[in-house]
């Protein structure tokens, strides 16, 4: 106990309506649920959790992070809770800001703990049929005082966890337990392996079908990371944990699952750092700034893009930073500095031939080729052309770059082409034209899961509107009513960016 109010934990009390009283009842009901029925809570314990910033033992901190997860329909972890012994309760600063918001930076021997215990929270609450709203998006800005100095820094595997021999002593995660044990290098492959399969199906048909399968398997993962393999083992097991985090993440933004995406990147930063893979850290920070982009806040991508590229360090490949540069751009144009996107541009196709390929990319780095720089350069003038509707024309000739050199398997990207094409010539007055494209993107929609899609096909649907006197025009509009769900997508915490 320190005396302090646990703000965190006071704050979702709040949300979730409960009186101490009926809060101390439930605890000891899931308690029961969850096999321990002689936990005995009372409203006088429970005031001291608030109040006073008492800490209770286990299996407390879990059953209270189940209880809050089905009430508010989101996932809450012990850090949103602030009822890790080690970390802070989440006092407030004196001008009331939350100190290191989701407990970030935590300590190195968290992060397997934190990651286990996230996706179990997941899997559970989409076992449960509830949606992932409800939480707000952590800013850019915020993130990036968090966790600049901290991603700075190397991890020292050796020093921060126990030996060989030794299980950590990570808190239990969820209802199941994976059982740590030592693994080898088969193992490691075939989860390798896994990522890749998860990877193009992603790429194929969206996030929407096998996002509870990768959450899955990230969840495995982090159990497997409770046990202390040997160093080269344990660095590459990291990595599969990066991935499929981030995979878990792009998949959740996917299907509008904001706040859980953004959790995923930050845990994928976490296991990337903590595999001593930089890049990788930064790349999926990066990904966090093409959300918030996506959702209409751009100022807070451009605050994660700094960190993401400042904490990549100097071994990052030269196609890596055009790729983070691209998603600088396209914040850029979201803000309609013409200027600076095409400078920042300028950049990302120097870095990009300059790559001469005699270092093999990162497995997590072949979906970015000189398609996707294309298709990335046409969405960034696509966007621009809002603010300034010449830009429309470069964005064609880059849609129609990137739609030439896709290859097979890229289903969801060459809808975004399609959808940018589309979009540009609707800008640049050519309906005949962009009645066509719109009409190849309508088409390959049938299996694709990504609400993305649907977000970026409403925002053409907006430009189709002053030519609703065009007969084709008129007949393509309701194929697109009728391609949408009945319900809109909502943003969270800003207008979502243009197609």
């Amino acid at each position: 106990m320190n005396g302090q109010p646990n703000t965190r934990l006071n704050d979702l009390f709040g949300l979730a309506g409960w009186s101490k009283g009926e809060l101390a009842r439930l605890v000891n009901r899931q308690a029961a649920a969850m096999g321990h029925p002689q936990l005995a809570t009372d409203t006088s314990r429970v005031r001291r959790w608030i109040d006073m910033g008492e800490i209770p033992r286990d299996p407390v901190p879990r059953v209270l992070a189940a209880l809050f997860t089905e009430r508010l329909g989101r996932v809450v972890t012990i850090e949103d809770l602030g009822l890790v012994r080690h970390g802070r309760t989440g006092k407030r600063r004196d001008d009331g800001a939350v100190q290191h918001p989701d407990g970030m930076p935590w300590a190195p021997e968290r992060t397997a703990a934190v990651l286990t215990e996230f996706t179990g929270m997941d899997l559970m609450l989409n076992r449960r049929g509830l949606v992932g709203a409800g939480a707000a998006l952590t800013a850019g800005s915020v993130l990036n005082s968090a966790m600049h100095d901290w991603l700075q820094t190397d991890p020292a595997l050796a020093a921060d966890a126990p030996r060989f021999e030794d299980p950590l002593h990570a808190d239990p995660a969820g209802y199941d337990r994976y059982e740590a044990a030592p693994i080898g290098s088969q193992e490691i492959e075939e989860l390798e392996r896994s990522v890749e399969v998860f990877r193009a199906w992603d790429a194929a048909r969206g996030g929407g079908l096998q996002r509870k399968a990768v959450v899955g398997q990230l969840n495995e993962v982090g159990g497997m990371l409770s046990y202390r393999q040997p160093d080269h083992l344990h660095r590459r097991l990291w990595g599969v944990a990066a991935n499929l985090a981030v995979l878990a993440g792009w998949m959740s933004h996917d299907v509008g699952l904001e706040p859980t995406a953004q959790k995923y990147f930050v845990i994928a930063a976490h296991a990337a750092r903590e595999g001593g893979d930089r890049p990788r850290a930064g790349e999926a920070l990066s990904r966090a700034a093409r959300q918030m982009v996506h959702l209409g806040r751009p100022d807070d991508a451009l605050d994660l893009m700094k960190l993401a590229k400042s904490g990549s360090g100097d071994e990052t490949l030269p196609r890596t930073r055009a790729m983070l540069y691209t998603i600088e751009a396209w914040a850029q144009a979201s803000m309609g500095k013409g200027q600076a996107m095409r400078r920042t541009l300028g950049q990302a196709e120097d870095l990009f031939v300059s790559d001469k390929g005699d270092v093999p990319p990162p497995s997590w780095m072949q979906m970015f080729d000189e398609a996707d720089l294309h298709g990335m350069q046409a969405l960034a003038y696509r966007t621009l052309a809002d603010h300034e509707p010449a830009a429309a024309n470069t964005a064609q000739r880059h849609a129609k770059e990137a739609l030439e050199l896709r290859a097979n398997g890229r289903q969801r990207s060459q809808i975004f082409d399609y959808i940018s094409l589309a979009s540009a010539l609707f800008i640049a007055d050519d309906p005949e034209q962009a009645d066509r494209y719109a009409r190849l993107a309508l088409v390959s929609m049938g299996a694709n899961s990504s609400h993305r899609t649907w977000d970026r096909l409403r925002e053409m649907y907006r430009l189709t509107g002053q030519y609703a006197g065009y007969p084709k025009i008129v007949d393509l509009r309701e194929e697109i009513k009728l391609a949408l769900p009945n319900a809109p997508g909502k943003s969270t915490g800003g207008k979502r960016a243009q197609a």
